[in-house]
């Protein structure tokens, strides 16, 4: 059943509201699509149609963004507020802070927060969850602020260089060359929460270390805050290798997307076989991102949302044939 409400600024100030709604009322049409419901505007006069619990939601969201819209509203302001507007009455636990150079970077939902308190509190932590959930981001923003509180020496980011269509072996120059495309994000991300200059400072020094998977056969890191991202790409023999690196005084995050592996198709994903084998032991969380955490545009949420339910329907269809065979 739909629902109408109305909703009015009081007294009137013509660039909030300018503010609030955006560019030929951009923000408008990104409440709108974040919950699903009809917005239109007469003045201060707001009316919003749609599902009552998400006309309630599209309603605090106004509220929320005029309070902020003493300065212009950028697009992540838009959508990071959303996101935990869609969040809110779940009673997530204090978010910990991080000690960054976004000093507004924080969890923006509970699953969020409590991936950032299981890497506080584990030596190993696993994230998996879809694209855009913030996996790679939170976990090097993690490894940043335990460098700059002195809990650890160095940063070690690394992926495995897996062709996802592509041919490396046709691309120019030597395999660091190949693979950097592989480690790009993971420079992005330094590069944001760091700046340029310290993040290139600190690869002189040797504090930060981005290499592909295979270079850290033989080694033993010590007092390090060691990051596998894309792990669904590995061997159950790569996340071994890589499990086993751990040394003293070190913190390691492994993240990976289970709906995107790259692997030949006969391949177990070495991902896969940890969260089977590993479940239970002690010192090691994992945290199961959903499609509500995505942290992106809200058509990516839809996205992974729709190829989730064609997985399914897959999988029923599947089950299905295989109880006509048996019959």
């Amino acid at each position: 059943m739909a629902k109408i409400l109305e909703v009015f600024f009081e007294p009137v100030d013509n660039l909030r509201l300018a503010r609030l709604c955006g560019v030929l009322d951009e923000n408008l049409r990104q409440i709108e699509n974040a919950f699903d419901i009809t917005v239109t505007r007469r003045g201060e006069q707001f009316t919003l149609h749609g599902h009552p619990a998400q006309v309630l939601r599209g309603e605090m969201a106004l509220k929320h963004f005029y309070e902020r819209a003493e300065k212009d509203l950028t697009v992540d302001d838009v959508q990071l507020g959303l996101i935990e507007i869609a969040n809110r009455g779940e009673n997530p636990l204090p978010a910990p802070a991080l000690l960054t150079r976004r000093s507004e970077l924080h969890g923006r939902t509970p699953r969020q927060v409590e991936y950032l308190r299981h890497i506080q509190d584990h030596d190993i932590t696993f994230g998996i969850g879809p694209a855009g959930t913030g996996k790679t981001y939170l976990a090097v923003a993690s490894a940043v602020d335990a460098f700059e509180r002195d809990l650890v020496e160095r940063i070690i980011l690394t992926r495995p260089a897996v062709e996802a269509g592509e041919r490396l072996g046709f691309l120019p120059g030597d395999l660091a060359q190949k693979v950097d495309p592989y480690l790009r994000p993971l420079y992005d991300a330094l590069y944001d929460l760091m700046g340029f200059d310290r993040v290139a400072k600190l690869f002189e020094r040797g504090s930060i270390e981005i290499a592909p998977l295979a270079f850290m056969r033989g080694r033993t890191l010590n007092n390090a805050f060691i990051i596998l991202d894309e792990a669904q790409n590995t061997t159950p023999e790569q996340m071994k290798m890589f499990l086993t690196r751990i040394g003293f005084g070190a913190k390691a995050v492994v993240t990976g997307d289970l709906t995107q592996v790259d692997l030949p198709r006969a391949t177990r994903s070495g991902l896969r076989e940890a969260r089977e084998v590993l479940a239970g032991v002690r010192g090691i969380a994992f945290t199961e991102f959903k499609k509500e955490d995505v942290v992106r545009h809200p058509l990516v949420a839809r996205i992974v949302e729709a190829y989730d339910n064609q997985a399914a329907r897959q999988a029923d269809a599947h089950k299905k044939d295989a109880g006509e065979e048996h019959a």
